[in-house]
């Protein structure tokens, strides 16, 4: 389907930046093309250090406890791996991305979906959380802002959540690989670190990327911040997994903490215009109800009034009007109901998406 416009796919449209491309190229000029630590390049590792304590107000020795990973992907099976047994339980987003669930039942353990609710702006329910604790629960899995659902977690809520942890005794994974993606919209929409909070850094594993805030999402590189123990076990296993991520890549990723953070600015501000054209275009769709997300770079419209399913509507939309979007349910039982897209795309790719949506669905 050669004329498809792809609102499915969660990757920026932008290209790299040019002052981190050339970091890259002058690496591979100099030879920095050899083994690297399996822990990454400790230049690298103290400039995620210095980024975490300025920005999310995390103390992490670089040394010790900063591990680079081939992306955020590689930082959750990493996390898993060094935090979770065969059998344990952890408690996973529903909706939520889908890849989660897959990289728990890869470690043997099991995912046990805590639902979010569009009703209470998608919180995590302490309540709800309480219910689904066992003796085996071992972590909890967070994610914020959210894929798929563009919502950010309050201070409140963090802190809720902080308190869950410590009287269960729980790990906490905490995926904010989108957290420059923030739409203010005349409020204070704001991202905390869940292991900045009083005496959670112990036991937080905060996940992070270059994917998509330096439109990195080819070059595989992230990076993990952990208490000792936990980053040590994440680095022999990617000692025994990979040797190290790419040396070049790292020096890339240096680049782009220390360098210019223009590109990052002007890539928000695009995406706010993307956003509101999308979501206003989307609540003209009979049966549609979208509210405006305050994250990341996802529209979750309710579609329940349609009269379909998720999955058909989905098929409806790419068969008849060419347009590629996911159905609610490829991210858990809660999803049902709802479609993803996403606007990481031109504002005149996305206005064609509508004018076709609109042919079918109005």
């Amino acid at each position: 389907m050669p004329d498809a416009i792809r609102l499915e796919f969660g990757e920026p449209d932008f290209d790299t930046p040019d002052n981190i491309k050339a970091a890259a190229i002058e690496a591979i000029k100099k030879g920095k093309t050899k083994y690297a630590s399996s822990a990454g390049i400790i230049e690298l590792r103290n400039a995620v250090a210095a980024k975490l304590k300025r920005e999310n107000q995390i103390e992490y020795t670089p040394a010790k406890e900063i591990v680079v990973t081939a992306g955020a992907t590689a930082g959750i099976n990493l996390a898993l791996l060094s935090t979770m047994d065969v059998g344990d339980e952890i408690l996973v987003p529903d909706p939520g991305w889908a890849t989660y669930v897959h990289a728990v039942n890869i470690v043997g353990a099991k995912p046990v979906p805590y639902k979010l609710y569009e009703s209470s702006g998608y919180a995590i329910e302490k309540e709800n959380l309480e219910s689904l604790v066992t003796k085996k629960t071992k972590a909890i899995l967070i994610n914020t802002p959210s894929n798929p659902i563009g919502s950010i977690l309050s201070r409140k809520n963090l802190q809720e959540i902080s308190d869950f942890a410590v009287n269960h005794n729980l790990f906490v994974l905490s995926d904010e690989v989108y957290e420059k993606f923030l739409y203010q919209d005349g409020g204070a929409n704001e991202h905390i670190s869940i292991a900045s909070l009083s005496g959670m850094k112990e036991r937080v594993v905060t996940i992070n990327a270059f994917s998509k805030t330096y439109a990195m999402t080819g070059w595989r590189i992230g990076y993990v911040g952990a208490a000792e123990p936990i980053a040590a076990a994440m680095s022999k296993i990617n000692a025994a997994t990979s040797s190290c991520v790419s040396t070049i890549n790292q020096y890339a990723g240096l680049e782009a903490l220390t360098g210019p953070q223009d590109s990052v600015t002007k890539m928000i501000s695009a995406f706010v215009k993307r956003r509101d054209i999308l979501v206003n275009g989307l609540n003209e769709f009979k049966g549609f109800k979208c509210a405006l997300p305050k994250g990341a770079f996802y529209a979750f419209p309710n579609i329940k009034d349609t009269g379909y399913s998720s999955d058909q509507l989905a098929m409806k939309i790419i068969d008849e009007a060419h347009v590629a979007v996911v159905p609610g349910s490829a991210f858990g039982k809660q999803g049902e109901g709802y479609l993803r897209l996403a606007y990481a795309n031109s504002v005149e790719n996305i206005q064609e998406a509508l004018t076709r949506m609109k042919k079918i669905l109005v």
